[in-house]
């Protein structure tokens, strides 16, 4: 807006310029006949100069205050808006990958990538050798002279000195192509990443192409199926999401024979040498060809139907996660059937109330299972329930599921009567489905051995519990014993102990104790013989037959209603907390509440300090705290916990403790993220305590709408900058439009009187010619106040007006403004009323005179001639109010609303006719509200409008 006005007020001084340098012309020519010519044509040069210059220099006064107030508002100075032309600032892009692909070891993808390196360095390419793994073949390590190496980071593990690949004098060298091998090799503990793939992804998003070899044994989907062919796991693996980005896969082959007779003459390893069996050979060849056939086949297809875009078939594969160490098999085989059937990929974890008892193997293996799930594309998902096929098949249903992919345990049915297993209760629950079997023979003896684990040691509080009760029922049984009660009775006592029991303990093996201890203990007190465990009776053998199974049936019941009791509970704290956060984040506006907001949502869910980095542009802002309780804060904002944070902000992906990336930090640190949008880094301190899948899915969520409420904040703001925007282009338009009409048509009416003087002087009679100087002289007068306007409406909207306030007489002011108003008062009746003879105001008189000036000429603007414009002034309470009437045909009510906006004129929404800017009236608002008053119009009666606006009074401090 400021910079419209700014544009306007030059325009109007250029044209005052030219029109004062014409009425000299004018002048001289016509009135100074008798001066000497050169004396005259010098004066005239010399009062053109003098015109020019001050129109210029007030030209560019303006133009250095619009100037200084850009870099006020914006923070800088001269130097810092000349450093981005004086520096370059590339754009740094993604780098690309290239795989050299074997299907053995020997097939000679080194040999074939230091080629490549030698022809890329022909062709004029920054080529670097970042790491070539010594294989002991001379001809590919003579292909390492004439490239550059980086020299390797030495790592001491265990006594032992380890060669790694050094990343970070990669990323220092920044060639255009750096070699590293091995691609799925897992790095020396205390590495940055645990995977050189990490490593070479880095390189990439620094925009470094890289190239690097890997095997087909490698590659995570067939694992299970290559060991199958040469009887060996690999542990060193890369997700099939890596291999399938690569921009280029080259397939290094060579016959199974060759490849046989190059092993015979070079010294093998023993896991070579289970590979380099002809058929093993043939089998592996066969296997890697399948899989860059299926990449290229992707590539090929993706970019037909999406262009180049990845698409989703209407199939969903669902595979079920658990502990069990063949799992991985079953995800790997879940993960080949999406990718073969181009369909969307789920893994679901049913969580049990037994799941607390796992131990530690069991829990490790199973995070590992749900990252293996996570590499190969897959959907991570929870849910809780004791009854797991039920929760699979509504899963299923729910979530549009048309495959599901299980493990199977080689254990049957004993007999007819046997529990039916978990395969046979899916089948029934979910007969519409296809539900693929996968031969998981170590999921019955898991299963054993965790129902063991669970019945194994009990807390000794639960212990504890259990005796009370078990005391507390044989008081009672005595007393009903010393009163006479049935036997039955005191079945019934043991019974409700058992119950108790149940409910107050944590492990289950405590309700079968007791309830196998209440039968010895009422077979001890409350049968003859008493005090021994004989009984004469042959009916007590069915009697506590009975009484144990009761009792074992009941402490069972209420086992599962505690625990199921306990899974609601945690579901519907999971639904509170996720509700509770939206409704958070419905009410915060700024970007720092919304992160207050997450941080103490996350407390309330985790129980852990946690430490938040926003965003800052194209980096992290200073770090927030957030503690549960009190300790040392240097522990999480370390040196080193801060370039964790900063990695992560960097890559968009999560690293710190108990990740295979900078694993030796403290915290784990993930990114609040919208697809590749980071809003800021969440650290959370783990103190070697990961978080079980419950936590883990409700912190993603929560994380998960901190950044769409964070994305909101951006696009509201940037909503409101676009419509501020669009709101100065259209006053930008309005404006010039107005100035152009408003400037030339006085213009105009300036060069055709001055151009009639110049041809008619001498036959215009005196009047004509006086009329015709009156007009000059009053469209000058115009633009003089239409500039004066113009730059008072840009200081107070610009918020640089310093108001210099002194105590006056309203009589004299409002008498001083009547002297500058418009020459056509003369041909309306102007009268000025006073309530008292003295109102003094303290205001800025200048100012305010501008105020009076504006509303009497704008009344005689829309007035008919003889018209009555009345002045008059009062006080109230501490206010003096002024106001300014008249008798014309007043102003609708629809208009009323917008008066006081700036161009607004009236009846012309757009200011299009002559002398109508307006600007007279906005500017008396800003004045008026720059005083801390207020202005209103209201209806004249009978006819007419009334412009009303109150000043602070004043008083004279009297020095006796």
């Amino acid at each position: 807006m400021q910079d419209m006005l700014l544009l306007a007020a030059a325009a109007a001084t250029f044209g005052l310029g030219w029109i004062l340098m014409k009425k000299l012309d004018f002048f001289l020519e016509n009135h100074c006949q008798t001066l000497n010519p050169q004396l005259r044509y010098g004066f005239l040069s010399a009062s053109h100069a003098i015109i020019r210059g001050n129109m210029w220099n007030k030209v560019q006064g303006i133009a250095v205050r619009k100037g200084e107030k850009q870099m006020k508002m914006s923070g800088q100075d001269p130097d810092s808006l000349l450093r981005p032309i004086r520096k370059d600032t590339p754009t740094e892009s993604r780098g690309k990958l290239k795989i050299f692909f074997g299907y053995a070891a020997g097939s000679g993808k080194t040999y074939a990538m230091l080629q490549a390196a030698h022809q890329a360095k022909e062709r004029g390419m920054d080529v670097v050798a970042g790491y070539i793994e010594p294989h002991g073949r001379p001809q590919t390590m003579a292909l390492l002279c004439g490239l550059e190496q980086i020299p390797t980071k030495q790592i001491q593990h265990d006594g032992i000195i380890l060669r790694e690949f050094d990343i970070d004098a990669a990323l220092k060298r920044r060639p255009q192509i750096i070699l590293v091998d091995e691609f799925a090799h897992t790095n020396a503990e205390g590495s940055r990443h645990a995977k050189r793939y990490q490593d070479v992804e880095e390189l990439l998003n620094a925009g470094i192409n890289v190239y690097t070899t890997v095997n087909v044994q490698h590659i995570e989907s067939l694992n299970d199926m290559v060991a199958s062919i040469t009887g060996t796991m690999v542990k060193e693996r890369i997700p099939d999401s890596v291999f399938d980005q690569a921009n280029q896969v080259e397939l290094v082959d060579i016959e199974p024979e060759e490849l046989l007779e190059r092993m015979a003459r070079e010294s093998v390893s023993q896991r070579e040498q289970a590979e380099c069996v002809a058929e093993n050979l043939t089998a592996l060849r066969e296997v890697a060809l399948r899989r860059c056939a299926d990449r290229v086949n992707l590539l090929t297809e993706s970019a037909r139907i999406h262009g180049r875009s990845e698409y989703h078939t209407d199939e969903h594969i669902l595979v079920c996660l658990s502990s069990s160490p063949s799992n991985a098999k079953i995800i790997r085989t879940a993960a080949r059937m999406a990718r073969a059937f181009r369909g969307t990929f789920t893994a679901l974890f049913v969580e049990t109330p037994g799941g607390k008892f796992m131990n530690e193997s069991d829990k490790k293996r199973l995070r590992e299972n749900m990252r293996l799930a996570e590499q190969l594309g897959a959907a991570i998902e929870t849910s809780y329930g004791e009854d797991v096929p039920y929760q699979i098949a509504e899963f299923a249903r729910l979530s549009g599921v048309s495959k599901i992919v299980i493990g199977r345990s080689t254990a049957t049915r004993k007999s007819v009567f046997g529990k039916p297993t978990l395969t046979e209760r899916l089948i029934d629950a979910a007969p519409n489905l296809d539900i693929h079997v996968i031969p998981d023979a170590n999921a019955e003896n898991k299963y054993s051995d965790l129902k063991i684990k669970m019945s194994g040691a009990m807390p000794v509080r639960d212990i504890g519990n259990s005796l009370l009760v078990l005391l507390i029922a044989t008081l009672i049984g005595y007393i009903f014993y010393s009163l006479g009660f049935t036997e039955a009775n005191i079945i019934a006592v043991y019974i409700f102990g058992v119950l108790i029991t149940s409910i107050i303990t944590t492990n289950r093996l405590c309700s079968l104790v007791t309830s196998f201890v209440s039968v010895l203990v009422f077979n001890f007190f409350f049968t003859i013989p008493r005090f021994t465990f004989h009984f004469y009776d042959p009916d007590y053998l069915v009697t506590f037959t009975i009484m144990f199974m009761v009792a074992i049936l009941t402490g069972s019941l209420a086992t599962k209603l505690k625990d199921n009791a306990k899974q609601s509970a945690r579901a519907a704290f999971r639904t509170k907390i996720l509700f509770e956060t939206n409704q958070l984040f419905q009410k915060e506006t700024d970007e720092q509440s919304i992160l207050n907001a997450t941080a103490e949502q996350l407390i309330k869910l985790l129980k852990r300090d946690l430490v938040i980095y926003p965003s800052e542009g194209k980096n992290l802002a200073d770090p927030v705290i957030y503690r549960v309780g009190h300790g040392d804060t240097y522990d999480l904002t370390s040196e080193n916990e801060k370039a964790v944070a900063a990695w992560v902000f960097r890559n968009n992906k999560h690293a710190g403790a108990t990740t295979d990336t900078l694993s030796n930090a403290r915290c784990r640190y993930l990114a609040v993220r919208v697809n590749q949008q980071v809003y800021g880094v969440v650290g959370i301190a783990m103190d070697e305590v990961p978080l079980d899948s419950f936590e883990n899915s409700v912190l993603l969520s929560i994380l998960g709408e901190c950044a769409l409420a964070l994305e909101n904040v951006k696009n509201a703001k940037e909503k409101e900058e676009a419509a501020i925007m669009a709101e100065n282009e259209q006053l930008r338009a309005n404006l010039l439009r107005a100035i152009s009409h408003d400037l030339r048509t006085p213009l105009t009416s300036i060069s055709g009187s001055a151009s009639n003087l110049l041809t008619n002087y001498e036959k215009m009679d005196d009047a004509i010619r006086v009329q015709t100087f009156t007009d000059i002289y009053d469209d000058s007068m115009w633009l003089i106040n239409l500039v004066e306007n113009l730059l008072a409406v840009t200081r107070i909207e610009g918020g640089r007006v310093n108001l210099t306030k002194s105590v006056e007489l309203m009589d004299e002011v409002i008498t001083e403004a009547l002297r500058h108003i418009n020459r056509k008062s003369k041909e309306h009746i102007i009268r000025t009323s006073f309530s008292q003879d003295f109102l003094l105001a303290h205001i800025d008189a200048k100012l305010v005179v501008q105020v009076i000036i504006n509303l009497v000429d704008n009344a005689i603007k829309y007035t008919p001639a003889g018209s009555t414009i009345e002045i008059c002034t009062d006080k109230k309470d501490q206010w003096i109010v002024v106001s300014v009437s008249d008798d014309g045909p007043g102003i609708p009510d629809d208009q009323k609303s917008r008066i006081f906006d700036m161009f607004y004129s009236g009846t012309n929404k757009i200011a299009d006719s002559r002398r109508s800017l307006g600007l007279g009236l906005s500017l008396c608002k800003s004045i008026v509200t720059a005083h801390g008053g207020t202005i209103s119009i209201s209806d004249n009666q009978p006819k007419g409008a009334i412009f009303t606006f109150t000043l602070p009074a004043g008083e004279v401090e009297l020095n006796e």
